[in-house]
Order: C-alpha cells, then sequence, then structure tokens
C-alpha cells in the first residue's frame, strides 16, 4: 500500500514538473515574442478652412494741433466703420481701438532737423467674424477706402489677418483613424519582408496635432497634420 503510494506521488510530481516546465517554455517564448517588435509611423495629413478671421485694420494720421488731429482720427475711424457695415460685417463683430499717438518733438533728443508734423497717430480697428470667405471679399475691396482719405498700411505685422481653425475636435477622430491604418500598412509590409507575422500593439503614441498655414499667399487654408507612433510585436 505504502510503495502503491509513492509511486502515485511521484507519477503525479514529475506530470506537475512537465506542465510547469511547458507552461515556463511557453512564457519564455510569449516573452521573446513580445521583445521582437516593429516601430513604424503612420502620418494623416488634411487641408481645412479656416472657420475664424481676426482682421486688424490700421490707419496713420499726423498734424500739430492735437484735439483736431484725434477729431480727424474719429471721424477717418467712422469711415472705416461705415465701410465695413455697408459691406456687410455685424457691429458687434468691429472693435474700435485706442489710436497710438507719438510726439515727435518729445523724441528729437537735441536734433536739427525738425519734423513737418508733430504728431503722428496709428489707429487700429479690428474685425472680429466667423464668416471668413466674407471678410476675405471687403478685404478685396478696402481700396475705396483710399479715395476717401483714409491712409491705410499694411506693412506693419500687426495690421495682417489672423485665419484660425477652431474645428480640431471634430476632425481629430477620422485623422487618428487615419494614422493608424497607414501605420499598420507599413508595420505589416515590414512583417512580410521579414518572413514575421504582425502581432498586438505593444506601445502606441498618439502624437501631436499641428496645424499651420497652407503657404503665405493662402494663409486662410490650412494644413492639419497628425503623426502616430505605434509599436507592433512580430511572430514567427
Amino acid at each position: 500500500m505504502k510503495i502503491g503510494a509513492a509511486v502515485v506521488v511521484a507519477i503525479g510530481m514529475v506530470s506537475a514538473l512537465g506542465i510547469l516546465g511547458l507552461q515556463v517554455s511557453s512564457a519564455l517564448n510569449d516573452m521573446q515574442t513580445w521583445d521582437r517588435v516593429v516601430t513604424v509611423k503612420g502620418l494623416s495629413e488634411r487641408e481645412y478652412l479656416a472657420d475664424r478671421v481676426v482682421w486688424p485694420i490700421q490707419f496713420v494720421d499726423a498734424g500739430n494741433d492735437l484735439p483736431a488731429l484725434y477729431n480727424h482720427i474719429e471721424a477717418n475711424s467712422m469711415k472705416v466703420t461705415e465701410f465695413l457695415q455697408s459691406n456687410g460685417i455685424a457691429q458687434d463683430g468691429i472693435t474700435i481701438g485706442k489710436p497710438d499717438i507719438t510726439d515727435k518733438l518729445a523724441q528729437q533728443y537735441g536734433g536739427t532737423e525738425k519734423a513737418p508734423f508733430r504728431y503722428t497717430a496709428v489707429q487700429t480697428i479690428t474685425v472680429f467674424s466667423n464668416e471668413v470667405e466674407k471678410v476675405r471679399l471687403v478685404m478685396s475691396q478696402i481700396g475705396s477706402l483710399l479715395k476717401s482719405g483714409v491712409v491705410l498700411t499694411n506693412q506693419h505685422y500687426q495690421a495682417q489677418p489672423d485665419y484660425v481653425f477652431t474645428r480640431l475636435n471634430e476632425v481629430k477622430p477620422a485623422m487618428i483613424e487615419e494614422a493608424t491604418v497607414n501605420a499598420r500598412e507599413v508595420a505589416e509590409k515590414f512583417a512580410q519582408d521579414s518572413k514575421s507575422t504582425l502581432g498586438k500593439i505593444k506601445r502606441a503614441n498618439q502624437g501631436r496635432f499641428s496645424i499651420s498655414s497652407r503657404d503665405h499667399h493662402h494663409p486662410h487654408i490650412k494644413q492639419v497634420r497628425v503623426v502616430s507612433t505605434i509599436d507592433y510585436t512580430l511572430v514567427d
């Protein structure tokens, strides 16, 4: 009886050790497979029209009498406002800033050359609108203000329109999916070339979205871009 029991126990221990060995072997194989990875990048790049515009309109003025200069600035500001409203720009989208006045006499620091006008002024009127195409059309017609005596300036960097794309959250899911599909296609090609089979995703990094103007001449067309980085396991 004792010998029989010992034999049964011995057989059980051998079986247990065998099963344990198989499990350890399988685990080692899984670890080796898990260590074999390919890192790929997937790109999604699309173009969208901006849906918001901030357009600063600047004009300059000059004079020797400060109160008279302020009155002239107010009159020209009214001309600009009337021009915008007559072309369909809403009143609540127009902001008249405080004029920037420079006293040249106070800045001459002993110079001998006398400025023709003591005071110069820069006035900024800002248009804020979600109707980008309408505002762009008005931009093309702003030359008519010159005929009314408003001296516009577009050389200053603060006078350049700023186009904004605000719908990033709407386009994110589709672009992430596209970048992921692109990455998997690259990984599958790599696995095929290396005589392997593509396994599961080990690690994934969505990447940052970037928004930039398509080019200098079309700032209202925005280029949205994202690059996803994904690690796939390789299986023999």
